[in-house]
């Protein structure tokens, strides 16, 4: 993936500030990509994030006058795509876990041959997992569900939150120790 020629986007972002529909539009078709890309990760619906990236570019038009240093557009649009899949989440589920019914169905197995004590045991486990991720600070709660339960690599994640990876391997194990805590518990 090319690195983004921030120089360039900065000259956009003023242009756009002035009201130059031309240079937003170049400024969507250089992010839409990494955008939808990341709202599908993290909604685990196309639908949905067509639906977040048009909110996000809205926010985005709307706001570009905010913006002070015009270099940092690319962070600047990464954190309105997070805040945007955050909320969609949050209306969806009710809540901020971002656990959905696809892994309450993996864990459950409605098989005539299956014991009912124990696929009363699985769903109660998924539902403690469940909780304990929910009581993850937000940033640990995404990188979580993001590796484990979207399959992502470390690289991938680093992008789509426009963090290090580091940053992110430091997230993971954070997360899975106060995981492990509490499920201990």
């Amino acid at each position: 993936m090319r690195e983004p020629d921030h120089k360039y986007i900065a000259s956009l972002v003023i242009l756009a500030q002035k009201n130059d529909s031309d240079a937003f539009a170049e400024l969507y078709a250089m992010t839409y990509n990494k955008v939808f890309n990341y709202a599908c990760y993290y909604l685990k619906d196309r639908f949905l994030a067509q639906d977040a990236v048009q909110e996000v570019y809205i926010l985005a038009l709307k706001n570009i006058t905010k913006i002070k240093d015009t270099t940092l557009f690319i962070a600047w649009i990464n954190q309105i795509s997070f805040h945007v899949c955050y909320d969609i989440c949050k209306k969806r589920n009710g809540n901020y876990g971002f656990i959905d019914e696809a892994i309450m169905e993996t864990v459950s197995d409605d098989h005539i041959d299956v014991n009912p004590e124990q696929r009363f045991v699985q769903s109660e486990e998924a539902r403690r997992l469940n909780e304990a991720i929910k009581n993850l600070p937000i940033n640990e709660q995404q990188v979580i569900t993001m590796k484990f339960h979207n399959n992502m690599k470390l690289d991938d994640i680093a992008d789509a939150m426009d963090i290090s990876k580091s940053t992110v391997k430091r997230y993971v194990t954070s997360g899975q120790e106060t995981l492990h805590k509490l499920l201990k518990e």
